[in-house]
């Protein structure tokens, strides 16, 4: 019996409507990083694993896919490794990783910021500074496939490095504006700044354990502060500074509100009052646009704090519940690791996969976005098709996609095929068309079929679509 064919978990097919709502997901976002004056650049699945290593953390560093040295890949790989992983079962991960760079020296990329990092440095002397960059491209990561999260999944990167200025971020932020409007969703943006969190650390004596601090800040809205508190505790912060730390904790207040608190609490930290003065300016650039969505001062945000060292920017969705749809901040190194340092930037990266679902819940995608074909010529035989050839080559002249049925089938077959695949016009030409030079059309959504003039066929179809 012969195997059903699969695929790897944690991967998908997508079949043509999925594959329409995706391209105009991708060409709306597209469309907006355009209009902003951001430029594509595209990136190799794989990198060399030099470049990917160490880059994400021990636990990032687990989930690279590597990939194997093609030809005798086990050929440099040395006998007395291979024993050491049987004999020093205690030391396997060290041993492994020897291992691996003898018999792997690629890696699919894991994200699209390192290889961004990468391509800066490697072409330096290329690109104009401040460098202006968007890239919609798959990942792969080796997690554990569960819903919502996939092994190769999309992302909608847009950067600007090379500038410290806050008006990046303030593009960005109306950037995200105007692909959600257009896209129909409900957003809320929520901004905080990585000084600030360092800040209320300094002032609460907890430099040392920061990041304990805000890993279990970032939870709050998950698990509540009680439980925050209790994580808190187990990591070694006294009661007395968690204390100290609730006034502006449990600041629900506006966004003005909060400001006014912080600036008495941040007075003693400087690094925590030029915070301040970058989430004000930021606000102003904001309020200057302006933007349609609500923006958040949210002091609990953290997005991984020893990557950003600014602005932080997260969004929520307020149609479903459903984790952030966006998000990202500044960086003031991002190619130090490739040995160009003290280049900033700021970007945000769209999760698509998350935006998808969030559009399918809400049948959020318009109709237009779930119909290839719109207009079909039923086929009543060769000499007909004959005539409906230059029509429809006249149709898609004028941007309307059509096709003609390719064999003289029954009517009702057709017609059936024209339903399954959610075409809106049917165009039939037989007989008696063909002499007269009329078409019968029929609205496949209302029923309704009138009679056209081939010369007039267009614009009608056009009133029609």
């Amino acid at each position: 019996m012969t195997q059903k064919p699969s695929i790897p978990k944690g991967t998908r097919d997508f079949g043509p409507i999925p594959m329409m709502r995706r391209n105009y997901l991708f060409n709306t976002i597209r469309s907006v990083f355009q209009l902003y004056g951001y430029l594509p650049i595209e990136t190799p699945a794989m990198e060399t694993l030099d470049t990917l290593l160490g880059k994400y953390g021990e636990e990032g560093d687990k989930l690279i896919f590597k990939i194997l040295n093609s030809g005798d890949f086990a050929g440099g790989m040395k006998s007395e490794q291979v024993q050491k992983l049987i004999d020093e079962p205690d030391k396997t991960a060290i041993h492994s990783r020897t291992l691996v760079s003898q018999i792997s020296e690629k890696a699919l990329r894991y994200d699209l910021t390192v290889p961004f990092a990468r391509f800066v440095v490697q072409h330096r002397d290329e690109i104009t500074f401040p460098f202006k960059r968007y890239q919609i491209q798959p990942v792969w990561r080796a997690d554990r496939p569960q819903k919502g999260r996939y092994r190769e999944f999309y992302q909608c990167d847009v950067d600007v490095i090379g500038s410290d200025s806050l008006l990046n971020e303030a593009e960005l932020i109306k950037i995200i504006d105007d692909i959600f409007v257009r896209l129909g969703l409900n957003i809320l943006i929520k901004v905080n700044n990585r000084k600030i969190l360092a800040g209320l650390a300094e002032i609460s004596g907890l430099e040392s354990n920061i990041t304990d601090f805000t890993v279990a800040l970032d939870k709050l809205d998950k698990i509540g502060l009680e439980q925050v508190e209790k994580e808190w505790i187990s990591k070694g912060i006294s009661q007395e500074a968690i204390e100290k730390l609730n006034p502006v904790i449990k600041n629900a207040g506006s966004n003005s509100d909060k400001l006014a608190v912080l600036k008495d609490f941040l007075k003693p930290s400087s690094v925590g009052t030029k915070g301040l003065e970058e989430i004000e300016t930021l606000m102003n650039s904001v309020h200057g646009y302006p933007v349609n969505s609500s923006v958040e001062l949210d002091l609990t945000l953290a997005r991984g704090l020893n990557y950003y060292t600014g602005a932080i920017i997260e969004v929520k969705s307020l149609d479903i519940q459903i984790g952030s749809i966006c998000g990202g901040g500044r960086y003031d190194d991002l190619t130090g690791i490739f040995g160009m340092p003290g280049i900033s930037g700021v970007g945000v990266s769209f999760g698509a996969d998350r935006i998808y679902d969030v559009l399918e819940q809400i049948n959020g995608f318009p109709s237009l976005a779930q119909t290839g074909t719109q207009v079909l010529f039923l086929n009543f035989g060769n000499q007909e098709v004959m005539i409906s050839l230059p029509l429809a080559n006249q149709l898609r002249s004028s941007g309307i996609r059509c096709e003609i049925y390719p064999d003289p089938a029954k009517i009702k077959k057709q017609l059936q095929y024209a339903d399954q695949n959610n075409i809106l016009v049917v165009i039939m030409i037989g007989t008696t068309e063909s002499m007269t030079e009329m078409a019968s059309v029929k609205n496949m959504k209302s029923g309704e079929q009138v009679i056209v003039a081939f010369s007039e066929l267009t614009s009608e179809i056009g009133k029609i679509l």
